[in-house]
């Protein structure tokens, strides 16, 4: 696992896998799985994963942490980016600093709280987050409103900020007017794609940021990557077309749950047994299963 800082050149030169998190059907952490889950993605050429609303992190329980975060580190290669997640609890994060320094971690993310925030106080548990550990930590914008960009902003120029996740959904990802005051208060180097392959086109090359996240990248991390390649190249054919290669199962995930359907789909192409879905949330249903199983497998079978 690598422990040196993040830098720019390395957000841009990777597709960041965004992978599930294998469990037993008692719902422990399964390491032998998690293992086929992360050398199936280096193999495709990936060499950062992060481990957050797809893992589940959010439900994880603190007696296992630790368990997770020594999986996660030590079955991924030598120079694998691994990040993992904290909170999104402001209690939980700041509990959660013990086990981290375990650990040789350069950056890990802070998971949005949803609702209960204020502008002023997600900054301030930001920064007792990122001073208490020592290192700069992963923003994540999931929701308008959770921090101003003119606060971002100041976390960035404080030194607290690792690389910032952005991933508010909207109907037309070229009409953002969030993301275009963020791209001219903060270095758009900092700032990766944080939904997919779907708006990553348009993030990249209207907004010139810095990379994308993928939850789909697990099923074909060969073509994702050739994705982000074509991107930087100008190949903007070559990335439109492995973008709706992507869709079907992009829609599937939008329509039913992200982070169900791409749990189900992980396993159901023999990538790796994920297991039963942590509570608080559910395996699909038989009938979305066998959706998202043809779509994967066909995703896992293209040959572009």
């Amino acid at each position: 696992m690598q422990t040196s800082p993040v830098t720019p050149e390395q957000l841009n030169s990777s597709v960041i896998a965004v992978p599930p998190l294998a469990r037993d059907a008692e719902l422990k952490i399964n390491r032998g799985e998690n293992r086929k889950i992360i050398r199936h993605i280096e193999a495709g050429g990936i060499s950062t994963l992060l481990y957050g609303g797809n893992a589940n992190f959010y439900h994880i329980a603190p007696s296992e942490y630790a368990e997770a975060l020594e999986i996660i580190s030590t079955e991924s290669a030598e120079n694998t980016l691994i990040v993992p997640s904290v909170g999104p609890a402001y209690g939980t994060m700041m509990d959660q600093i013990t086990t981290l320094r375990n650990f040789n971690f350069p950056t890990v993310m802070i998971l949005p709280m949803q609702g209960l925030t204020t502008d002023t106080g997600v900054a301030t548990g930001f920064r007792k987050f990122v001073e208490t550990l020592g290192k700069p930590a992963v923003l994540y914008i999931k929701f308008e409103g959770y921090l101003e960009p003119e606060t971002v902003a100041q976390l960035v120029n404080d030194g607290l900020v690792s690389w910032i996740k952005y991933a508010i959904v909207r109907d037309d990802p070229a009409k953002d007017h969030y993301l275009s005051r963020l791209v001219e208060v903060v270095d758009p180097r900092l700032i990766v794609s944080g939904i997919g392959e779907q708006p990553a086109i348009t993030h990249l090359t209207r907004f010139q940021i810095n990379g994308f996240t993928s939850g789909c990248v697990c099923i074909r991390p060969d073509l994702s990557q050739k994705m982000l390649t074509a991107i930087n190249s100008g190949q903007l054919d070559i990335a439109e077309t492995i973008r709706k290669t992507f869709q079907p199962l992009e829609n599937l995930r939008n329509e039913i749950n992200p982070i169900r359907v791409l749990h189900e789909a992980v396993a159901s192409t023999k990538i790796g047994k994920t297991g039963p879905t942590l509570p608080l949330m559910s395996s699909l249903e038989p009938s979305d299963a066998a959706r998202v199983e043809k779509c994967a497998k066909e995703l896992s079978k293209s040959d572009f």
